[in-house]
C-alpha cells in the first residue's frame, strides 16, 4: 500500500514543538505546505486541511489519538471501511536535548488500491512540512 514519510532531528522541547503541532490558526505562519487549517486540534475534533499542493481541495480529518506532547493521529475515511488514510505525528527524546520528530501517512481500505493510483507524490510536502517545523520550533527555541 502507498505511504509517505518523513523524520528529522529538532533542537527544541517536545511542548514547543506539540504547540506548533496542535495549534491549527497557526499553521500558515510556520507551515508552507497548507493554504488552511480549520477546526481545533483536539481529541475527538474535526479539521479541515486545504494543501497547497492540491489547491481548492479539502481534506477533513478527525483527531483520533491525542497523546500530548507525544503522538497524534489524524484520520481521514469512506465508510462501510472502502477507504482511510491515516497521518500519525510522532515526537521521541532524541540525543543531546534533540527531540525526533516524524511523520507517516499511510492508506488502507476496499478501495486503496484504486484510490492510490491518483493520491499525488507526498513526499516533497512530507519532507517540506518537516524542514519548516524545524526552522520554526528552533527560531522559537533560540527566542527564549
Amino acid at each position: 500500500m502507498k505511504n509517505f514519510s518523513v523524520r528529522v532531528s529538532i533542537r527544541s522541547t517536545q511542548e514547543l514543538i506539540w504547540a506548533f503541532l496542535t495549534d491549527a490558526s497557526l499553521y500558515t505562519r510556520w507551515n508552507n505546505t497548507v493554504e488552511k487549517v480549520e477546526g481545533k486540534i483536539a481529541l475527538g475534533e474535526s479539521v479541515t486541511v486545504r494543501p497547497k499542493m492540491n489547491p481548492g481541495r479539502t481534506f477533513p480529518v478527525k483527531v483520533t489519538v491525542f497523546e500530548s506532547p507525544r503522538r497524534m493521529v489524524w484520520t481521514g475515511r469512506m465508510p462501510l471501511g472502502l477507504f482511510k488514510g491515516e497521518r500519525t505525528f510522532l515526537l521521541t527524546p532524541g540525543s543531546n536535548e534533540r527531540i525526533d520528530f516524524s511523520m507517516r501517512e499511510e492508506y488502507s481500505g476496499l478501495m486503496a488500491p484504486l484510490i492510490c493510483r491518483s493520491v499525488p507524490n507526498l513526499q516533497p510536502a512530507f519532507d517540506e512540512f518537516a524542514r519548516d517545523l524545524k526552522r520554526a520550533a528552533e527560531l522559537k527555541s533560540e527566542e527564549l
